[in-house]
């Protein structure tokens, strides 16, 4: 939670709904901020990974899934008409205009509002769901496996969200647990771990190549994260303990300057010696190469709120 937030504190919204808050979305038929999962086990913290906080919930991150419908129950009952369904929306909506008015209540206009994206997706949706259209090169470079859900498809998804003007894509990896414990390897979990290293390494290198040679790579800030590190030391089964003070996370692309490792940590890897970055910080990086304030302050309520827990931007990072 902290990693997607940059707070410790619960209640604040996470990196995708500030991202989209802040810098809306480009497309009308989708929601500016979706989160791909790769298999059926979701995280035990569920959908506050993603929510929105005190933002509207409108702001909050729509799971897709990567088989099947995108979205449970989004399309309509057999036998039911695009023409029906319009007047059921317009009844509803009208409803709910006359509550909005006579209560002020916000939360009803965002219910309009995806009452309204329900009926505009459920066109988009499955289209953009179906890569039939992707040559087989493309394909087999994502390592994608037919009618397979996986941390591959699911970054090919996510270029073409981003194609289709989709602000913000969060992509889980390895939740269907490929080598039986996910990315949590105590214990003989490691003895397994490079399936999971081979997998992003693939989907990864070929979703920069992808995006750089659709020219939109300076323009798509890639980031890979996970929420701690493994320390050097193996337990008594093979396996490796949680490491929170030292740990790597990769940006690509976003028109940074690239520039190698940033940051040097001892010898064991247990803490940093020189430029050290905190979580905070990684937000406010992010943030100010998507052209946000990370200064900025919002308010819940009375009270602001700062959009970063006080993290500065690495600023050697920006050409």
């Amino acid at each position: 939670l902290f990693m997607n937030t940059g707070f410790q504190a619960p209640g604040r919204p996470s990196m995708g709904s500030w991202v989209t808050y802040g810098l809306g979305s480009e497309s009308d038929n989708l929601p500016g901020f979706v989160v791909l999962q790769s298999g059926p086990r979701g995280p035990r913290a569920g959908n506050s990974l993603w929510a929105s906080g005190f933002l509207p919930t409108s702001f909050q991150g729509v799971p897709f899934r990567g088989k099947g419908d995108p979205i449970l129950h989004l399309r309509s009952p057999e036998g039911i008409t695009r023409e029906r369904e319009r007047k059921f929306y317009d009844t509803v909506g009208a409803l709910n205009r006359a509550r909005l008015e006579a209560t002020g209540d916000p939360e009803i206009l965002t219910r309009l509002n995806a009452y309204e994206m329900a009926y505009r997706m459920q066109t988009s949706a499955p289209e953009l769901m179906d890569l039939g259209s992707e040559k087989q090169h493309t394909l087999d470079s994502y390592g994608v496996k037919p009618g397979e859900a996986s941390f591959g498809s699911n970054c090919l998804l996510a270029r073409r969200l981003i194609e289709r003007g989709v602000r913000f894509v969060e992509v889980l990896h390895n939740l269907n647990f490929t080598n039986g414990t996910g990315w949590d390897t105590h214990n003989e979990g490691q003895l397994k771990q490079h399936l999971l290293i081979q997998e992003v390494d693939t989907a990864l290198a070929t979703l920069i190549d992808d995006l750089e040679e659709k020219k939109i790579l300076d323009q798509t800030l890639i980031v890979l994260a996970t929420e701690f590190g493994r320390p050097i030391k193996f337990d008594g089964r093979g396996g490796r303990g949680h490491q929170s003070r030292t740990f790597s996370v990769v940006l690509a692309g976003g028109g940074l300057r690239h520039r190698g490792a940033w940051g040097e940590t001892d010898e064991n890897c247990t803490k940093p010696i020189a430029n050290p970055v905190s979580v905070p910080d990684l937000h406010a990086t992010i943030h100010a190469t998507l052209g946000i304030d990370p200064h900025k302050e919002l308010f819940d309520g009375d009270r602001p709120v700062p959009i970063t827990d006080r993290g500065t931007p690495i600023r050697q990072l920006f050409a």
